[in-house]
């Protein structure tokens, strides 16, 4: 297996003078060290492995298909725990994205146990919140403090909202399937109620952002009905499946003419990263099955669509019901 390793990075090494200088070089070492890394005469560590690949720019799962047909590599995202993470968080998200904003077989697939992120990147209030949300759930000072939303809501830097929009908009341009059932909007409002009714987010706000729910709700319907993304300048594709019979997950695949990859949540915004191809493909199939057990709406028929959103509205009129009367409420 080691040399295996090694002959596939001599391959792509771009040293035509010492290949066992550059190896060398790499893992900070000596000449003779790197010598029987290369030989297969001194074992290799995990350690070092992971260098070399980072630096040559290859998978080891790829090369290897490391352990077993059970284990596989994953990338784990940086911790996100204040708001300039938060904001560097964004900034690496619009790096990763923008160069499939350019490929036209480029494409997301989106079980969404929730509503999708990128629905919520904009200049409003629904945005702003969320940013509170994830920070009061991920900070632990943000988590022990008793600071409103209304009072959060003028601190935040101008730097954070303008990332969250900017990775809002680079959605825009790439073609987007997802999954949602009835519930996908729960979570939303299950954090607008639990703030309101701990006294973390006034009333007038409350509405604001129930305003903006429905302006979402709204935005998706219409992106249903057309087969495009609202806004696209590259005609990127939209497809909205209604899943009944699986619960969502918030996995997200982003595929490619030659590759994927998907991402696991584990907590509030870090995720898994697989690229390891056997289990991308996998994971495709395991999508492509859940079309055929779901309803694509555009083609279901207008009753079976008004239906499905008609149940959104009403859910959000509730909560409004509720925030407008002030009086004890249950969810369901």
């Amino acid at each position: 297996m080691q040399e295996h390793f090694f002959t596939y990075l001599k391959k792509k090494s771009a040293n035509n003078n010492s290949f066992v200088d550059e190896i060398a070089s790499v893992l900070d070492i000596g000449y003779d060290a790197a010598y029987r890394r290369i030989n297969n005469k001194t074992s290799l560590s995990l350690e070092e492995a992971v260098i070399l690949a980072k630096h040559y720019k290859i998978s080891l799962n790829n090369l290897y298909q490391v352990g077993s047909q059970n284990t596989v590599l994953v990338e784990k995202s940086p911790i996100i725990s204040n708001e300039a993470h938060l904001e560097s968080y964004f900034s690496k998200s619009i790096e990763n994205l923008t160069p499939l904003t350019k490929l036209k077989s480029a494409s997301i697939l989106y079980s969404a146990k929730d509503i999708p992120l990128f629905y919520t990147l904009k200049d409003s209030f629904i945005t702003r919140y969320k940013i509170y949300v994830w920070l009061k759930l991920t900070n632990k000072e943000m988590t022990k403090s008793k600071i409103s939303f209304d009072q959060f809501i003028d601190t935040i830097p101008k730097s954070l909202i303008e990332k969250a929009i900017q990775l809002g908009e680079t959605y825009n341009f790439i073609n987007i399937t997802e999954f949602w059932n009835d519930n996908t909007i729960n979570g939303t409002i299950q954090q607008i109620i639990y703030f309101y009714e701990s006294q973390l987010l006034s009333k007038t706000l409350a509405l604001k952002i129930c305003d903006d729910l429905e302006e979402i709700i709204n935005h998706i319907e219409e992106q249903t009905i057309q087969q495009s993304i609202i806004n696209s300048k590259n005609n990127a594709s939209y497809h909205l499946y209604k899943s009944d019979l699986l619960t969502m997950s918030n996995i997200i695949m982003v595929k490619t003419k030659h590759r994927k990859t998907f991402f696991v949540p584990y907590t509030v915004l870090e995720y898994l990263k697989i690229e390891h191809q056997d289990t991308c493909n996998i994971m495709d199939d395991f999508f492509n099955r859940q079309m055929t057990n779901s309803k694509l709406l555009v083609h279901s028929g207008e009753k079976d669509r008004t239906l499905f959103f008609n149940k959104m509205h009403q859910k959000i009129n509730k909560l409004k019901e509720r925030i407008l009367i002030d009086v004890n409420f249950q969810f369901d």
